[in-house]
């Protein structure tokens, strides 16, 4: 299934809304033993192909948006969400992982009210890479989509999104 979101395909990240990226315990960068700063994930690692373990975007919190153009006019068919297995978790937990989202489709990449897609809930015991499928199947076409993540399975600190991939039917450029 083609992913319009891909970063490679030509998707992009247009905002996080008001979605803060978490820093804390981040890869640290020092010199001779003195922190200089604290590397961490944007919110591209999400429409990018590789998913491992820290990997992802971490937000504070379990609430956060991400806003994506798509590498054209799509109209959606269904979306899919990947997380890490619970086998590659140093914990063991996925209690980062999304739990309950919501998708809408916007028709320009300033448009903050759309298209409701579809709400949905992603099983931490089902496969690492799980797909929903739009709830009208009459939908309309669209270049930006966004991602709502209402909340996360626990962790009260961070969420953490390793993949969200959008598929549907191509239906034109961003052309005149």
């Amino acid at each position: 299934m083609v992913d319009f979101a891909l970063e490679s395909s030509g998707g992009s990240i247009i905002s996080t809304r008001c979605a803060e990226t978490y820093h804390a315990n981040s890869a640290q960068i020092s010199l001779f033993g003195v922190p200089l700063f604290y590397t961490s994930n944007s919110p591209r690692s999400v429409i990018q192909p590789d998913v491992y373990p820290g990997q992802c975007w971490a937000f504070k919190g379990a609430h956060g948006y991400l806003v994506i153009k798509l590498s054209g006019w799509v109209k959606p068919t269904s979306f899919s969400l990947e997380h890490i297995p619970k086998s590659l978790s140093p914990r063991g937990e996925l209690d980062s992982a999304p739990r309950d989202f919501q998708v809408y489709g916007l028709k320009t990449d300033r448009a903050t009210e759309g298209t409701h897609l579809g709400t949905y809930a992603y099983d931490i015991n089902g496969p690492p890479l799980q797909f929903f499928n739009v709830r009208d199947r009459d939908v309309d076409e669209f270049p930006v989509i966004e991602l709502r993540i209402l909340s996360n399975h626990g962790n009260k600190d961070y969420t953490c999104i390793y993949r969200f991939r959008v598929h549907g039917v191509y239906v034109r450029s961003y052309g005149p």
